[in-house]
């Protein structure tokens, strides 16, 4: 019996071959299609090549217009991680932004809270220095 005849394959096998996880089953369940029934004079290996191009393409005529699933999903996916990269690169430039604020803003307060600070010393010391003018008032009465 040939290696790649329609009647090799066991119902065991179709079932293999329309589960998508199974390893053989991207390339078997174009045997079983009937692809190769004009083909019977063609080695298997040129069976195996017309039968993967027919898989990728749909076809000699349309190969030109459609892509394999696998590029078309690998661009998309190559779009999605550039486009991830924008957007981490945007969070990266804002939260730098948003440090030089926050640290900003703390050297503000910083300072804010130093003249502050200065301000109540020298209240302080005025506040000091009326009390001892004060101290001796009222030996009198």
């Amino acid at each position: 019996m040939p290696l790649f005849h329609r009647s090799s394959v066991s119902s065991s096998d179709r079932s293999s071959i329309d589960d998508p996880n199974t390893h053989h089953g991207h390339r078997s369940s174009h045997r079983s299609s009937g692809s190769h029934s004009s083909r019977g004079s063609a080695s298997p290996s040129s069976r195996h090549s017309h039968s993967h191009s027919h898989s990728i393409f749909g076809g000699s005529n349309s190969s030109r217009k459609r892509e394999d699933p696998s590029v078309s999903a690998a661009k998309e996916q190559v779009s999605r991680a550039e486009t991830a990269e924008r957007e981490a690169d945007r969070a990266l430039v804002a939260s730098r932004r948003a440090v030089r604020e926050a640290r900003e803003h703390v050297r503000r307060l910083d300072e804010e809270a130093k003249i502050e600070a200065r301000a109540a010393k020298m209240k302080q010391d005025q506040v000091k220095s009326i009390t001892q003018r004060a101290r001796p008032l009222g030996r009198h009465a």
